[in-house]
């Protein structure tokens, strides 16, 4: 009796896990294949172009999230995280696949990874530049920064479609917001810990009622497809395009730091110079994986931050879960076209609690900070100040040259910079208590 309540113990756990890793899976879908997306729209890729690099990104995906989540002498922060395509590297991307060719984004993308791999234990020095004032200003900014893409996908995701803002996406995503709120106040447990994944599903069939919701993506997927290297091109070095990927891999590097420090504070841990140098050099192994098989580079997520933090499970099980299931949708496309038919709306309303979240958690973080230190109250100040406005006017910087605005377009490394240089300028950090 014993030995099969046992089994059933193991069972329910197993399962609970899947779930839990199902979560995380759809809370970074999204924005693990938007990258894809917009650069192989951008430079004209065909369809059996467009499947494959959505199918291998997304196998790659759960290799670099391998590489991070199980720690080795050399690489891996050993802490519950995802990684996925870096957004920022959209704009140079594009501009060099146009001008210089498919072939010249990877070796500059390997090219990129092999500087990260190279400067982890330099960069991982700087922490002691990263005091709670500056780390909390840097997630506040993660977090609310984010918050204008969840209000975008809530009123459709395009925002030149007519549609947009309609009833019936408002309506949508509202549902889906009730929905997590109602779970995650109400509910006990494993449902209160999975709240966002049951907003999504229930807000998908609320949007299926509706008439929002189409099978057909699922029915055109091809059952299988294995990541090839240079599936696409064979990737050809230029110095200026792997330069410009080299800067675009230190704004990505700055980004997980805060995310890694979120991470730590809600997991308690303390982080030495060494487990950072460890999780970049596994995001730099993964980037240089990304140009061998013509993905693009990654970067460590910190929308599954507020995952952790919403479920309250803070272990790298679910994680690993969460990897089996990344593999099968790169290897099985109709697999991954299922999260493909959740509707812009019911993703944005999932968003914007998880980026909220964030952002709040960044909040508390600078609870700690001694505010009525002067300096504390401009470095804070200045830097989520100076974030917000260059998320709302990023065209403010256009007149400067491309690498200029590529580096302070970037809200997080806007923050990280003021952050990091005031905090270093501004006298009184000696006598500063934390």
């Amino acid at each position: 009796m014993e030995l099969h309540t046992q089994k059933s113990t193991e069972r329910f756990s197993k399962l609970r896990n899947l779930i839990l890793g199902l979560q995380h899976v759809l809370a970074m879908y999204s924005g693990g294949i938007l990258v894809p997306l917009l650069i192989g729209a951008a430079l004209q890729f065909n369809a059996q172009q467009m499947a494959y690099l959505i199918s291998a990104d997304i196998f790659m995906t759960a290799v670099g999230t391998l590489f991070q989540l199980k720690g080795t002498r050399y690489t891996g922060i050993a802490m519950p995280v995802v990684i996925g395509s870096a957004v920022q590297t959209v704009s140079p991307l594009i501009n060099i696949g146009s001008t210089l060719g498919i072939g010249a984004m990877y070796g500059a993308t390997i090219a990129a990874g092999i500087f990260v791999f190279l400067i982890s234990g330099l960069f991982s020095r700087l922490r002691a530049f990263f005091p709670p004032v500056v780390t909390g200003s840097l997630i506040t900014v993660i977090g609310f920064t984010l918050i204008p893409v969840g209000f975008q996908n809530w009123g459709g995701g395009d925002l030149e479609a007519k549609s947009f803002g309609s009833l019936t996406n408002l309506s949508i995503g509202l549902v889906t917001i009730v929905i997590i709120l109602l779970f995650n106040l109400f509910a006990k447990g494993f449902a209160k810990s999975i709240a966002i994944l049951l907003g999504i599903v229930l807000g998908t069939i609320f949007a299926g009622l509706l008439g929002e919701v189409s099978l057909q993506p699922v029915a055109d997927a091809s059952w299988f497809h294995m990541p090839t290297p240079f599936f696409l091109a064979t990737p050809t070095f230029h110095w200026s395009a792997m330069i410009t990927m080299m800067i675009v891999a230190l704004t990505s590097m700055m980004e997980s730091t805060g995310v890694y420090f979120a991470l730590a504070d809600l997991t308690g841990r303390k982080l030495t110079n060494e487990d950072m140098a460890k999780g970049y050099r596994a995001e730099g192994l993964a980037v240089i994986l990304s140009g061998i098989f013509n993905t693009f580079p990654y970067s460590t997520f910190s929308q599954n931050v507020g995952v952790v933090r919403l479920s309250g499970v803070k272990k790298r099980t679910p994680i690993y879960y969460a990897v089996l299931i990344l593999l099968l949708i790169g290897l099985l496309p109709k697999f991954g076209a299922l999260a493909t038919i959740i509707p812009s709306s019911v993703l944005g309303g999932a968003m914007i609690i998880l980026f909220g979240t964030i952002g709040v958690q960044g909040i508390t973080i600078l609870k700690q900070v001694n505010f009525n230190l002067e300096r504390n109250l401009m470095i804070a100040g200045i830097s989520i100040g100076s974030a917000i406005g260059v998320t709302v006017y990023p065209q403010i910087f256009q007149h400067l040259p491309e690498l200029v605005k590529l580096v302070i377009q970037n809200s997080v490394v806007v923050t990280s910079i003021l952050a990091v240089l005031l905090n270093i300028v501004l006298p009184g950090r000696e006598k500063e208590v934390m």
